[in-house]
């Protein structure tokens, strides 16, 4: 007896799917990207089985392309998501997510001291250990791990 397969999300005829995105981060994804505010359909998978990840996250958004900043704050906390690009129906395009070596404007600095905690002025890091996420303040060099960051 054939077994069926079916998607365990729906198609997209054009927009982009963000897959692989740990089950665990899904929603400070979904809230990252302000997806709440979006006119658009959006479809969103929670605890999907995976063969690489044991379970995922996959959010899929009809009509809508990411900049390159929105992709900067995907890496931040889920670095291992792809961007599938879809138009009619077949993936053009597949980004890897990778943290950039600088981020400006996205994560607010734990120091209460700092600079950008006491003037209206955008934050700025560098990152300084890509694989473990670690971000350097640019003003105060405060050192942030990936479980302190805390987003803007």
């Amino acid at each position: 007896m054939e077994k069926k397969k079916e998607l365990q999300v729906a198609a997209l005829e054009n927009g982009t799917a963000i897959d692989h995105i740990p089950a665990d981060q899904l929603f400070k994804v979904v809230s990252l990207l302000e997806i709440e505010h979006l006119k658009t359909r959006v479809t969103i998978g929670y605890n999907l089985d995976s063969k690489k990840m044991g379970k995922k996250g996959i959010i899929k958004i009809s009509d809508k392309f990411f900049e390159q900043d929105e992709i900067n704050r995907i890496s931040l906390i889920a670095p291992t998501v792809n961007l599938n690009i879809i138009r009619d129906y077949e993936v053009v395009e597949k980004k890897q997510v990778s943290l950039p070596d600088e981020m400006c404007g996205i994560v607010k600095c734990n120091n209460p001291k700092c600079i950008t905690n006491n003037e209206p002025m955008q934050t700025r890091f560098q990152v300084i250990d890509k694989e473990n996420v670690t971000l350097k303040c640019h003003y105060c060099e405060v050192k942030i791990k990936k479980e302190d960051i805390e987003l803007k």
